[in-house]
């Protein structure tokens, strides 16, 4: 059996009429709500500019004032030479000039006082020591008398001899251009304490007679073996 729909009951008959009809009246809200806008636009026209330029124009312009120069300097006043004017047959007084250099009488003379010369060979001399010169130098009394002199003074130091140290100490000085003995080294030695006293017998011995080198004293280097030997 067909089932047919009566044309009042049928709802999608006027869908698209009502859909139209909304468009249109949206558009013309839309268009009278554009119309109803208004804007205000300022324009400027060419009197304004005019007046503006005329302002800038009338701008007062100052410029520096041109300072005159410094007055110049007053002139240095110009002193007039005079002149005396002399006659020919005016005889002059002649004046006499006289210099310390021409009065012999007045010249002082110096002496001339020579330095005196020092001799460089001989400074040299005293100061060089030698160690072998023409005449050597001498103990007062000869090479014996310094034996009884060493014999007589040394003292055999006693941590010497509980050891049993014995030997030749053999030492150096110097013999000054006076005779005094100074400069007293060790060149070899045996044991410390017999070093020291070698040494100290050596400086209590009197002046030696001083070397001489062309025939004048000199200042001589000597070397002397002191014995220290255990009886």
């Amino acid at each position: 059996m067909e089932i047919k729909k009566s044309p009042k009951a049928d709802l999608e008959r006027g869908k698209g009429l009502s859909l139209l009809m909304g468009f249109v009246v949206g558009l013309a809200v839309l268009f009278v709500s554009f119309e109803w806008t208004s804007t205000e636009v300022t324009v400027a026209t060419e009197k304004d500019q005019v007046q503006d330029v005329i302002a800038e124009e009338e701008i007062e312009i100052t410029r520096p004032e041109n300072t005159p120069p410094p007055p110049p300097p007053p002139a240095a006043p110009v002193v007039a030479e005079e002149l005396n004017i002399v006659e020919d047959d005016v005889e002059l007084e002649q004046q006499e000039i006289v210099s310390s250099e021409d009065d012999a009488t007045v010249a002082q003379q110096e002496t001339f006082v020579a330095a005196p010369v020092v001799e460089e060979e001989e400074e040299e001399e005293a100061q060089q020591i030698f160690t072998v010169v023409e005449k050597q130098p001498e103990f007062p009394g000869g090479t014996a008398e310094l034996m009884k002199f060493l014999s007589k003074n040394i003292k055999y130091p006693v941590i010497a001899q509980e050891n049993g140290i014995q030997g030749r100490v053999v030492c150096s000085f110097v013999v000054n251009r006076d005779g005094s003995i100074v400069d007293i080294q060790v060149m070899r030695g045996v044991d410390p304490a017999l070093d020291k006293e070698a040494v100290r017998v050596i400086g209590t011995m009197p002046k030696w007679k001083p070397g001489e080198q062309r025939g004048k004293p000199v200042r001589v280097r000597f070397i002397l073996p002191v014995q220290f030997r255990l009886q």
